[in-house]
This record gives structure tokens, sequence and C-alpha cells, in this order.
């Protein structure tokens, strides 16, 4: 086999897991035919860096429950006492949007089963810590959204709740604890606290540009589509990242530079595919500054939209418009049938 070939297989074998059961599992082939959208001069160093950060950045349900089980034990969440602290928890199940946190808490679950011998859904007692799980935080609008809800109406005078999430981006969690949550819980008259646990946490803050774990160009790319669309970003524009950096999740600046210019020309040639696109749909992922989020975790449940277009926009089966990207990560959206009912589910368990 080729380097090329057995780049394909690895990518394929990394994400083998995506969507299992809602989608064909992923070949080589599928790989390949996603790849083939990118600079044909670029593809094999192109796929050697994506090979080396997927492995990384794609969390797989046997990881994720590793991490709710160490946390089931872990003394500094749960004492020495772990099965009687945890029978006290009330965990909380307000996500509005998705399905991530019955995902979560039925992971949790089953962690607490197995290490204690607990029945999450007998859980719970006053004064008892709160639990809200979820996947990941990238804006922090959705945990903060839950948690406002819960903050100004059903929470007690006096709680402690604990966010427990596969990861986080740091600018997204400072937004949301320096302000959403910090004033909802200064309007609510309410002693609350809140703490944060996370198998990863990737820096993404503007002050830290420099030594960011997502995708943020040093260079803008010599396309002119793409430097035409950064020029046109007066609002929140493109702030260039200063190579020489920590690597994280990168096997060098070289490999980073380039994941960062294929995306970037990649997500501007889809946004073109549409008559007018929304501005917040940007090249590196859907956010409000510069040319996009930049992420590129994903999981075995769902491609978040946060990460760049070219990996999860598009229709296998389209020829023309606006879908016309084969996508590697086909996205589950809120629309899904299973997600239609969610603006109901209020329930603490």
């Amino acid at each position: 086999m080729s380097e090329r070939d057995d780049l394909l297989a690895s990518i394929a074998n990394t994400i083998k897991t995506y969507r299992a059961g809602e989608l064909t599992q992923p070949t080589a082939a599928h790989v390949e035919r996603w790849a083939g959208q990118f600079t044909p001069a670029n593809q094999l160093p192109f796929l050697r860096e994506f090979d080396h950060v997927m492995k990384q950045t794609f969390l797989t349900k046997e990881t994720v429950s590793g991490f709710l089980s160490n946390l089931v034990t872990n003394e500094k969440l749960a004492g020495k006492d772990p099965k009687a602290y945890w029978a006290r928890a009330n965990f909380l199940t307000i996500q509005k949007a998705g399905q991530s946190q019955k995902e979560m808490v039925s992971l949790f679950a089953a962690a607490l089963q197995q290490k204690c011998g607990l029945d999450l859904s007998k859980c719970g007692a006053a004064g008892g810590d709160y639990i809200y799980l979820d996947d990941i935080l990238f804006t922090g609008g959705r945990v903060a959204t839950d948690l406002q809800a819960w903050i100004a109406g059903k929470a007690p005078a006096n709680a402690v709740v604990h966010v427990i999430l596969m990861a986080l981006h740091t600018s997204g969690h400072y937004y949301i604890m320096s302000n959403r949550l910090k004033k909802a819980i200064a309007a609510s008259g309410k002693k609350i606290e809140i703490h944060f646990w996370r198998l990863i946490e990737l820096k993404n803050q503007r002050n830290q540009k420099d030594v960011s774990d997502v995708l943020w160009p040093a260079v803008v790319p010599a396309d002119a589509a793409v430097q035409a669309y950064v020029d046109a970003e007066k609002k929140y524009p493109l702030a260039i990242r200063n190579a020489g950096g920590a690597l994280g999740v990168f096997s060098s600046e070289a490999g980073r530079q380039l994941l960062e210019s294929e995306f970037l020309i990649a997500g501007v040639k889809i946004r073109s595919l549409t008559q007018s696109p929304k501005d917040f749909i940007r090249p590196l992922g859907c956010g409000n500054f510069g040319v996009g989020f930049g992420s590129l975790l994903a999981t075995y449940r769902n491609c978040p939209n946060n990460c760049p277009l070219a990996l999860w926009w598009g229709d296998p089966e389209a020829t023309s418009g606006a879908l016309h990207w084969y996508p590697l990560l086909s996205r589950k959206t809120y629309a899904a049938p299973e997600n239609v009912f969610n603006v109901f589910d209020d329930l603490t368990l």
C-alpha cells in the first residue's frame, strides 16, 4: 500500500464509530472521495496532518465512558465515600436542544451502576449537589441557556452545581462564567456555586490565539476568493496568529498552517455555493469572529457546526447547488426527528 492508502485507511479507522447505526461505516474510499476535493498538490501532506490531529480530537464512546467512570470515584469531586455522595446527587436533564445530555446521562448511569451499584434514576436528595452533563462546550450558549432558566426557576436557594463535559473551549467557558451565569445568579438572589469538570480543555480566547488549540490562521492563503472574504469582514476581522506557539494537537507549525489554509480555501468555496450565506456560517466553522470558530473536535455522536465547513457541510448525493460538497462527517441537526419534542423536556431525575 502507498502512504496515501495507509493514511486513508488510518483516518477511516479513527472515525469508524461515527454515528454508528445511522450512517454507513466510513471506509478508505469515503475518506478518499472527501480528500479529493482539496488542492491536489497538498492532499498528501494534508492527509498526514489531518490523520495526526484526528487521532487526538475524535472522541469515541470508550474514551468518554472511561472519563466518566474515573469521575465517579474521583475524590476531589465525590469525596472519600463516592457511593454516599452520588446517592444524594441530583442529576439535571434540562437540555432544550439535541440529545447529547441524554446520552451523557446514560453513560454516567452505566458507570455509576458499575462502580457504586447505584441506580441513577433513584439518586437525589435535598442538600445534595446538582450534576449537569453535556458533551462539548463551544460558545457556551446551550449550557448557559439551560442553567439560566434553572437558576431563575427550580434551583434551591443554595446549591452547588457540577458541569461535567467531554471538552470545553476557553472562550465559551470564560464568557458564560463571567457574564451570563454570573448575572443569572446575581439576579436570582440565590447562592449558587458552579464548577466545571472536563476531559479536554482547548484554548481559543483572542488573547490566547498564538497558543490556541483550534484552527487560527497565521497566514491568509494566496487565493483571491479567500482574500476577498477576509477583507470583507469589518466588524470582527481575522486577528492573525503569530506562528511558533505551542503545537498542541498539531504535529508541526507547517502541518497546522496547511490544515488552516486548506480548510479556509474549501470553506470559502462552500460559502460561494449559496447566494446569500448567513454571516455566522464561516469557513472554519460557525461563529461570529474572524474566519470561524476553528474547532477540530468531533465525537462518535456528531460533528459540531463549529468545526470547519469542509468537514460536515454538504449532501453526498448532490451534483450541484449549495450542498454540492461531499462531507466526511455528515451532521445530525437539531431538526432530526428525535429532537422535535425536546422543547417539552424539563425533567429532574
